[in-house]
């Protein structure tokens, strides 16, 4: 059996279907289910079964000698989250619960970490573990991710092979029900096929002019490769980067968009809302050759060529899920 947490998430039902894609079918989904948005991500899925997130701990207890594998994608993502009680609840303490399972039952470990790790990258947005200390984020969403990656870091008794992924600006099908916390790619759909125009927030940095702010958007097709190939790999364990390692700007983006629905770009510049400007990161960029150093070779998509293939096969059809 596979675990999968966040499993009627974004990334958690994507990772399951590319699991299903490679005939693994014995898939537990974790998760607080009850969505009914969240849950058409699911539809489709082979999944053995599902065990509330409240109830793993337990579950795990009793099916520990049956699980191969645990993808702990799940946790609260919501970057303007500023209940710090609840974020080390579902994102610190309850990844050390499963950790500390895995070390008990040797299970092998994925968990999802984040750019958000990063803040203003002054550390230039590298994944080596011994400057990790020195990272600032900037909400209290990856104040809790770095808690946690500090700590798995620090114990003397790991799982014998874990790997911890900071994603970065992932996009693609099945984060439909995520609401202002959907990526830009498909907020621009949304706008551009309503008023065949897009809004993008002006800079108020001088180093950058209006739209010309950049971020590492990776496709989750990529995302969900890779974790199939840390599956696999089960050495060299560690905290890695996973974003497309090309930094690109929102105009780029927009203008992807743009040409996946066949329109002409237009594009006009809103103020950023006070609240987040100062907490706004205007460059991230993974390095990624970490990750490709322990054998992962595959190609990653172009941001031109998720754009489409998200737009055209995805976002056109109805939100077509992964």
């Amino acid at each position: 059996m596979i675990v999968v947490t966040g499993a009627a998430g974004f990334i958690g039902s994507c990772l399951i279907k590319r699991l299903n894609s490679e005939n693994f079918k014995a898939i537990i989904a974790v998760d607080k289910f009850g969505d009914n948005e969240k849950e058409k991500n699911l539809q489709t899925a082979i999944i053995q079964q599902r065990v509330d997130r409240d109830e793993f701990e337990s579950w795990l207890d009793k099916n520990y000698e049956n699980v191969e594998f645990i993808f702990h994608i799940g946790a609260r993502t919501d970057t303007a989250e500023f209940d710090l009680d609840l974020l080390h609840k579902l994102n610190t303490h309850y990844t050390q619960m499963i950790w500390k399972k895995c070390v008990a039952y040797q299970i092998p470990l994925v968990y999802a970490s984040s750019a958000a790790t990063y803040g203003l990258g002054e550390e230039d947005f590298n994944d080596d573990e011994s400057t990790i200390s020195n990272l600032k984020p900037l909400n209290p969403y990856g104040i809790s991710k770095q808690e946690f990656d500090l700590w798995a870091i620090a114990q003397e008794k790991k799982p014998f092979f874990w790997a911890g992924l900071k994603f970065f600006n992932v996009y693609g099908p099945n984060e439909y029900h995520k609401g202002r916390m959907a990526s830009v790619i498909f907020h621009a759909f949304r706008q551009i096929s309503s008023t065949d125009k897009m809004k993008l927030f002006k800079s108020h940095n001088s180093d950058f002019k209006d739209g010309e702010q950049k971020r590492d958007f990776v496709y989750v097709k990529d995302v969900v490769d890779i974790c199939y190939f840390l599956m696999h790999h089960r050495k060299n364990s560690g905290i890695y980067n996973l974003g497309s390692g090309k930094a690109r700007t929102f105009i780029d983006l927009a203008t992807a968009v743009f040409h996946a629905l066949d329109k002409k770009p237009d594009i006009e510049f809103i103020d950023t809302p006070a609240d987040i400007r100062d907490k706004y990161q205007y460059f991230t960029e993974a390095k990624m050759e970490k990750l490709r150093s322990i054998g992962y070779q595959q190609p990653l998509h172009t941001l031109e060529d998720g754009v489409t293939d998200y737009v055209k096969n995805y976002l056109s059809k109805g939100m077509k899920p992964y």
